[in-house]
């Protein structure tokens, strides 16, 4: 999109631009620099990207922006507008990478082609007929002025702007050996025949004006664009996740209107509008189930492979699909609000944003090409200081430009991050930025809310005790109907287990809430009581000592006893907890063995959380701490000097999340808790957390490789050059090569898998369903 198609747009926060023509880390430096002198812009340019995210006062013209880059010799303009198509905008983005790829191959091979036999020439003095200098003229000229040609008009545009990139290098060395070879074939002795010129690794005295480097003009050329080349397919296959994760939402929905179907574009859906789901197809957007059950595999979202059970009245999301019956979807969210939309945008954010370990690589990389012309110029001046022959000293001088590209500092955050974050997002791990991986790295202690995080957040029915003489099914026939009256979580546990194991409910003649001690009510004509022991014996309804027995034993194991009696006898004890997620104990463990010490936190009683904790394999609990309270627990345990992750859900996580060195947030839990987080886990696994900061430190480990690698490389490469122990050509070589190997080494993070190993289902485990997060 051209600038002056773009729309207005205000700057209250951030504006994105698309950045053309960068070609190395040291140009996105300068844009950055001349961005940030602007009054009260601030801007960070991602150069593996090629966008910058900028912060300015409201109401400032982005025009202004774009204008200031162009200055600067690029290219910028406003991210496209939504298209009709979700896909369209990918497309026509990828389309325009497709073009450039295109263009780059094109050069490449024709380089080699002119390149090969060059360079056979200068290597193999068999091959040196009369006048074969002459030769590899004709060959080597087009090679530097028509393939080398983007770097000749990057180099001069920086130029007119008194700057100098990597480009300014590769064209001062490649020109400089084009024009010395011309001087040296016509006006000097290496145009002579039977002069012969052997190839050698590294540089020897000669007659000034005997030797040409036409196989190092051709050959840097050639092996620079080479590099170019896979790196930028690279980059293209490292935001694939990204991408992937765009195109994943339908393209039309089938909606309601009236009573008829009717197919829209998915633009055109709105907030309320009901949307009918066929067997196999992707849900249109986020919304709750109006009609109809069905299985929804969210594996493209989640990572989860197990489809979810789902029926009316339960949230499902965009993009996942149906796998099951027909349904009938009334849309909650739409465009950017939904799930998928903000997911993509959290990554997006991601992989914009800058790790403070860049910004150091970014200050190294801005004074790198100044410094090594001035070591190119210093290395000139000492050789023919030293008595050697001006073609030496030349030689030596061009290895030092050619060596010094600093390409692979500039790749070597970016490209990891691009590559970490998107595989993240395909795991149903949202990273929100590259500082967080520093954090994972740090953290000893997760502190890990209960309620919804280690349990499933809502009350099951797990045992009904009758007492002798009375029927199983009876007891909760009758508790269940009286039960199912109610609003309360534990009625509804206790409900939809008799449900599940009886089938229908009987409904009540009458129904009365006493609060805070149960719910009493006529089924079938027996008067039915059920909630606490207290209020039976108020009816002189008393437990026997078999059920007495029973429900103390409950209660020690950290469940909830309800007690259920009708015609004047106690009949039985239902009891109910608030399960294990059944995959807790496994995520406590690999936290254990990425050296965390897992600490549990809630709400509960003691005897509750104790009961959980020795469950999953915590040894570290603090129970009874009041909602207001999880903060000040959270600062407490960094007061005694431990770094601390905090893993929650719940409104009332929210706080404590955000107090934390690092936040992680169910996905299943509320928009705060979310928002508060660093990290947001798409499913509702504990295993995720331990993913996630697997992810993030490996990704972080991968950059530091990278870093080290550019560096090692760059240090111990120019000296080499400037004593005249690196041909220039092999100097390109190795330069490109760098560059290829630090974006190789970072989609090496593709191949990244969760430890997970998922528990054998149940058959008894009851089918999933919608909740709203309780307080623990």
């Amino acid at each position: 999109m051209s600038a002056s198609s773009a729309p207005p747009q205000a700057l209250g926060t951030d504006v994105e631009l698309e950045i053309g023509g960068m070609t190395c880390a040291s140009c996105a430096n300068r844009i950055e620099r001349k961005l940030n002198k602007l009054e009260g812009v601030s801007a960070s340019v991602n150069y593996a990207t090629e966008k910058a995210r900028v912060s300015a006062p409201a109401g400032y013209d982005p025009q202004n922006l774009i204008a200031e880059v162009e200055k600067t010799g690029y290219t910028a303009a406003l991210p496209a507008p939504p298209q009709a198509d979700p896909g369209a905008a990918t497309s026509e983005g990828a389309t325009a990478e497709d073009a450039e790829l295109r263009t780059l191959r094109q050069r490449l091979i024709g380089a080699a082609v002119l390149s090969v036999p060059v360079i056979a020439m200068a290597m193999i003095p068999a091959l040196q007929f009369d006048y074969w200098g002459f030769a590899s003229l004709v060959l080597a000229a087009p090679v530097v002025v028509w393939a080398g040609w983007p770097f000749h008009r990057a180099a001069w545009l920086n130029l007119r702007h008194g700057t100098a990139t990597m480009d300014t290098l590769i064209s001062i060395g490649t020109t400089a050996a084009l024009l010395w070879s011309i001087v040296a074939l016509f006006f000097g002795t290496a145009g002579q025949p039977g002069m012969v010129h052997p190839f050698e690794l590294t540089i020897s005295p000669s007659h000034g004006l005997s030797n040409i480097y036409l196989e190092v003009a051709a050959g840097v050329i050639t092996f620079i664009l080479l590099g170019r080349y896979f790196e930028k397919r690279s980059k293209r296959r490292a935001g694939a996740a990204l991408r992937a994760l765009l195109e994943l939402g339908a393209k039309e929905v089938a909606v309601l209107r009236e009573g008829r179907e009717q197919r829209i574009p998915i633009e055109d859906l709105a907030v309320g509008d009901e949307f009918l789901v066929r067997p196999g197809e992707k849900i249109a957007t986020d919304g709750v189930i109006v009609s109809g059950t069905s299985a929804i595999d969210a594996s493209m979202l989640t990572g989860e492979s197990v489809p979810v059970e789902v029926a009316e009245g339960d949230a499902v999301t965009g993009a996942t699909v149906n796998a099951g019956g027909r349904l009938v979807v009334a849309a909650t969210r739409v465009g950017a609000d939904t799930q998928l939309a903000q997911m993509a945008q959290l990554v997006e954010d991601a992989q914009s944003g800058k790790a403070e370990i860049q910004r150091l690589a970014d200050r190294v990389s801005a004074v790198f090409v100044p410094i090594a012309i001035a070591i190119a110029v210093a290395t000139l001046g000492a050789w023919i200081g030293a008595g050697f022959p001006l073609s030496a000293g030349f030689t030596a001088a061009v290895a030092v430009l050619i060596i010094a590209c600093p390409c692979a500092l500039g790749l070597a955050t970016p490209t990891a991050l691009l590559v970490g974050t998107g595989r993240g997002a395909q795991m149903g791990v949202l990273i929100k930025g590259p500082e967080v991986l520093e954090s994972t790295r740090r953290i000893d202690t997760i502190v890990l809310d209960k309620t919804g995080t280690v349990t499933t957040g809502k009350m099951t029915l797990a045992d009904a005790i009758p007492a002798p003489g009375v029927d199983r099914a009876e007891l909760l026939r009758l508790a269940g109907a009286v039960e199912d009256a109610s609003e309360h979580p534990i009625a509804q546990a206790i409900a939809t287990g008799a449900t599940t194991e009886v089938g229908d409910l009987p409904a009540p003649e009458s129904f009365e809430n006493i609060e805070g001690r149960g719910v009493q009510g006529v089924v079938d004509g027996h008067a039915v009581l059920v909630g606490r022991e207290a209020l039976l014996a108020e009816w002189a309804q008393y437990l026997d000592d078999d059920l007495r027995q029973a429900k103390q034993a409950a209660e020690a194991q950290g469940k909830t006893a309800v007690a259920v009696g009708w015609d004047g006898q106690a009949r039985g004890v239902l009891v109910v907890a608030d399960e294990v997620k059944p995959t807790s104990a496994q995520a406590i463990a690999q936290f254990k063995e990425l050296g965390l010490t897992p600490v549990l936190l809630t709400g509960d009683n003691q005897a509750v959380a104790a009961q959980v904790a020795a469950e999953v394999g915590i040894e570290e609990v603090i129970a009874e701490v009041l909602p207001k309270d999880k903060v000040d627990v959270v600062a407490k345990l960094q007061g005694q000097g431990k770094t601390v992750a905090m893993v929650g859900d719940g409104v009332n996580d929210a706080p404590a999340l955000a107090q934390a060195d690092l936040g992680l947030a169910m996905g299943t839990g509320t928009d705060v808790a979310i928002e508060a987080a660093d990290i947001t886990l798409v499913r509702g696994d504990l295993r995720a957390a331990a993913d996630a900061i697997r992810l993030s430190r490996r990704t972080l480990r991968t950059i530091k490789t990278n870093l080290f690698w550019a560096f090692a490389y760059n240090t111990a490469a120019i000296p080499l050059a400037a004593f005249g122990l690196l041909n220039p050509m092999l100097a390109g070589a190795a330069m490109a090569f760098s560059s290829v190997f630090v974006v190789s080494n970072s989609l090496r993070l593709r191949s990244f898998t969760s430890q997970a190993v998922d528990p054998q289902p149940s058959s008894a485990t009851p089918r999933p369903r919608a909740r709203q997060p309780i307080d623990a």
